[in-house]
């Protein structure tokens, strides 16, 4: 499976608008907007925030982006985007242990940007080309003002009006998303390279935020634009995440949780689920920790024992009342369950969430689980999401190990 990491920029000095980021527009801040759709994205597989700001960064977190803090060599006014990508993009490859094949550069100042166009640019790349962007049918005249020469068209001949449908199609660069494929723009540090997909947009939904204006305009079309689509709850991140200090045992669902829920099967019916390796490493470190650990499982499935079995730590599946049994083995352990931390995806994982005192959804679990998990990791299931919730209760030890 390819590695897609969406990198959303977003410094906290702004001229134009101070605190520009930071700004709400309809029911959320610009860097919250941009984040949930990016982790309401298909093929996404990370969203992380390049920041410089203490705000902006708790917000990213509370929206459920992991947050990469950006040098003060490239958070001043003349640092590029790229600069920032670049940066965010090899912290988190040495971060999760992953290589990243395709990398997206979102700009959250698009505030109508949609998932639709993050897994358009995405799918682009994917499917062969070296860079995408999105753009939108565009029908104006464009003029230069050359001074005292006067003003001259630059897209059209101005003693000649041809109709709009006799024009060729002009497509105006949106600057809401851009992909690239990873290698390419290591190599070449720019977001153009190769061979450039387009990604049509709605240009009724084009619009930077530069200026008070644009901020007033988005502002005003917020109600219109947001009204036929239902937001994707913010994560309940709390103040801090949890560390070993915090946490007594972790207990791990596994469909949905270690793996990207799939399930393929062979002609002659054996099931074959795909794990992640950063996860056996972040459960390796838990172990050597010396915390409890436990998978927890609604299936009775041989690969289920099987991986208990790689990563050496206990498993009960086939279980129909998850609560029940994790309360039974709390009991059994001495332990008291509001210091587990349980992590799951789907709505049979509510009733352990209701038990314990660290509830922990993955990014890509339902909307219902993330809305009632205490945190949300980054990483969907199968994609390291497990290690992620390791590397918050172990920290530097996790990296040491």
């Amino acid at each position: 499976m390819s590695t897609v990491l969406a990198v959303i920029p977003a410094r906290g000095g702004s001229k134009g608008v101070p605190g520009k980021n930071l700004a709400p527009v309809g029911d959320a801040p610009l860097i919250t907007r941009a984040v949930r759709e990016c982790r309401a994205a298909r093929l996404l597989t990370s969203v992380v925030v390049s920041t410089d700001d203490p705000g902006i960064a708790a917000a990213a977190h509370a929206a459920g982006a992991e947050v990469i803090e950006r040098p003060t060599a490239i958070s001043n006014d003349t640092a590029t985007s790229e600069a920032a990508v670049l940066h965010a993009m090899g912290v988190y490859e040495e971060r999760h242990g992953v290589t990243v094949d395709v990398v997206l550069l979102v700009q959250c100042t698009s505030p109508f940007l949609t998932r639709e166009e993050l897994d358009g640019v995405a799918a682009a790349v994917l499917d062969g080309a070296d860079t995408a962007l999105t753009v939108a049918p565009f029908h104006g005249y464009v003029w230069r003002d050359a001074g005292a020469n006067g003003g001259h068209g630059v897209n059209h001949d101005k003693a000649y009006r041809p109709r709009r449908q006799d024009r060729p199609q002009d497509l105006l660069e949106t600057g809401a998303a851009y992909a690239m494929r990873a290698a390419g723009f290591r190599e070449e540090r720019h977001r153009f390279f190769g061979r450039t997909e387009l990604v049509r947009t709605d240009p009724a939904r084009v619009l930077e935020v530069d200026d008070p204006h644009d901020l007033a305009r988005a502002r005003a079309l917020a109600p219109l634009l947001d009204g036929g689509k239902a937001a994707l709850p913010a994560a309940p991140f709390p103040d801090y995440l949890p560390t070993r200090a915090d946490i007594d045992a972790v207990v791990l669902d596994f469909d949905g949780t270690q793996t990207d829920d799939r399930v393929l099967v062979d002609s002659e019916g054996r099931e074959l689920v795909a794990v992640h390796r950063g996860d056996g490493l972040g459960i390796a470190a838990l172990r050597r920790a010396g915390l409890p650990l436990l998978i927890l499982s609604t299936e009775e499935n041989p690969v289920v024992a099987a991986r208990a079995r790689k990563l050496r730590i206990p498993v009960l599946h086939g279980i129909d009342r998850k609560d029940l049994a994790l309360k039974q083995w709390c009991e059994e352990q001495g332990i008291a369950p509001e210091r587990v931390l349980y992590a799951g995806n789907d709505v049979n994982d509510l009733p352990c969430f209701d038990l314990v005192g660290w509830p922990v959804a993955v990014a890509s679990a339902h909307d219902v689980v993330r809305g009632a998990a205490r945190a949300v990791t980054s990483a969907p299931g199968g994609a390291g999401a497990i290690r992620e919730i390791a590397s918050w209760i172990l920290g530097k030890e996790l990296t040491a190990s």
